[in-house]
């Protein structure tokens, strides 16, 4: 069993840093139900379609990414002790920036404009190159002592990787270069999938989930273990002889991981918890996806079978939203759901005279209203999961249902807000 952490919360950044990252976030999540309700729907759900291409990269830089961000500024000096430089300065132009990137792309995937690459390359180029930097600094001076602390200090290399990867195939469509797209398609996805999100996912799980769901704590082994039995597949996946093999052997290892996971948060004590049922979805999805990932090599060459062509076409549809919605969406719906609000307490705290109340984390947010958020952007994952079945009549009905699932989720972010606001107000009135 792995000794307990010690959190040093002196060390919090200043709510504007963090809250700038996290509060626009379920936003962009609302944009990118809504294109996926009213956009272009033709290929759907064929993997190159521009629409799924379009709402794959506003979902992931427009949504995740400023929350992935945000989580590093918060955790590095709160968990691993090294305050990122920086992080105040770079804060507002996260959301943002990343906002713009994901616009760029998509009216380069849409209306196959150059000139949205080359705008996306540039601000990528720019924004993720000053985060990779002020992250980088920080990681170096972190001291390894569990699995977040180890992912956190190597993730940034990880994230290096996807946007190195991403600006290549942009420069690409750009017309600035020509190289081998498959061959850095697939790198770019599965260090994104899995280098970048599930690890980040797992790290940060490894602390938060035992602290707000009271889950067994995880074992050495875990903690060994862990980012590298992730990477070690992704990193031999750039020999082009191997890639294949490698992206197989990676699938049998996120099986794994995520069947552990999944025991030690059915044993959670915390059950009750409105957010519960998101982390076991969670789990289940990052399993499915990778059996659904491993299928087609495994079939092809066993005994040269080939799936039929509507399964082949639905499966990377399938394991997309598997990951990007059931292994990053719900935990980060489930994360935001408690971190914000402990945020806010913890800040009120810092703020309040000794003798004072502060309000409960559970004041702040109600879990009745969690529960209904959990509820209804459970409802838009499954419909997701439908969509290639009539993607006619699917589309529109998932689009809007993961609109208001985020929606529902940012203006209960917006009223802890508030009451953060009017709690402040009430502090300085007495005082």
């Amino acid at each position: 069993m792995a000794s307990l952490k010690v959190l040093n919360y002196e060390l919090s950044p200043s709510p504007a840093t963090i809250f700038g990252c996290l509060l626009p976030a379920p936003w962009m999540g609302v944009l990118t139900g809504l294109l996926l309700a009213v956009g272009p729907q033709q290929g759907l759900p064929y993997r190159f379609a521009p629409l799924t291409l379009a709402l794959t990269h506003c979902l992931v830089l427009g949504m995740l990414a400023p929350i992935m961000i945000g989580a590093l500024f918060q955790l590095m000096p709160v968990v691993a002790g090294q305050a990122v430089p920086g992080a105040r300065k770079i804060a507002p132009f996260v959301a943002l920036g990343s906002a713009l990137i994901a616009t760029g792309l998509s009216l380069g995937f849409l209306q196959g404009s150059t000139a949205g690459f080359i705008v996306a390359g540039a601000l990528a180029s720019l924004l993720y190159g000053a985060v990779t930097l002020a992250l980088l600094i920080a990681a170096c001076k972190i001291a390894v002592v569990d699995t977040t602390t180890r992912s956190l200090r190597w993730v940034v290399l990880a994230f290096f990787l996807v946007v190195a990867l991403g600006i290549s195939l942009a420069g690409n469509f750009a017309g600035w270069w020509q190289l081998d797209i498959m061959y850095l398609l697939d790198l770019h996805v599965a260090w994104g999938l899995t280098g970048w999100i599930a690890t980040l996912v797992v790290g940060v799980a490894s602390t938060t989930v035992p602290m707000f769901w009271q889950t067994k704590r995880p074992s050495a082994y875990w903690q060994k273990a862990l980012p590298g039995a992730l990477w070690l597949p992704l990193l031999l996946a750039f020999w082009p002889a191997l890639q294949q093999f490698a992206l197989f052997f990676a699938c049998l290892v996120i099986v794994l991981l995520a069947s552990i996971a999944f025991v030690a948060i059915w044993r959670a004590k915390r059950r009750f918890d409105p957010a519960w049922g998101l982390w076991l979805v969670c789990t289940t999805s990052y399993m499915c996806a990778a059996l659904m990932a491993a299928l087609p090599p495994l079939l092809k060459h066993v005994g040269g079978l080939v799936l039929p062509d509507f399964i082949s076409q639905a499966l990377p549809w399938w394991v997309a939203v598997l990951i990007l919605v059931g292994g990053a969406v719900l935990p980060v719906n489930a994360m935001l759901g408690k971190i914000i609000p402990f945020l806010i307490f913890l800040h009120l705290r810092r703020q309040t005279p000794m003798g004072q109340r502060v309000p409960t984390m559970q004041a702040v947010l109600p879990p009745q209203r969690l529960l209904w958020q959990a509820r209804l952007v459970l409802l838009a994952f499954g419909f997701l999961l439908l969509l290639p079945l009539a993607p006619i009549w699917f589309a529109p009905i998932a689009g809007i249902a993961f609109s208001l699932s985020q929606a529902y989720l940012g203006g209960l972010l917006i009223m802890c807000l508030m009451r953060y606001r009017h709690e402040l107000q009430a502090i300085f009135k007495a005082n």
